[in-house]
């Protein structure tokens, strides 16, 4: 059975948003190994504290992703 864990720092996606990962998430991998894997395909979405992220050696905040979400350059 298909476990799918994404990890996303927190306060930057709302409840619906990652209801609607779970199920894009959970229909490719049905696209990939067929209707019968539907009901065993677990995803799990895991709020990584602000912060305690890193990319480049820097911490990654809520601000700073939803900064790059909004168009601001990366650095």
């Amino acid at each position: 059975m298909p476990l799918i864990n994404v990890k996303v720092i927190e306060g930057v996606f709302s409840e619906d948003q990652k209801a609607d990962m779970v199920k894009s998430l959970t229909e490719a991998m049905v696209v990939i190994e067929g209707e019968n894997m539907r009901p065993v395909t677990w995803v799990i979405v895991e709020d990584v504290k602000s912060g305690a992220w890193g990319i480049g050696g820097n911490p990654l905040t809520t601000a700073d992703v939803q900064a790059l979400a909004a168009g601001a350059p990366a650095g």
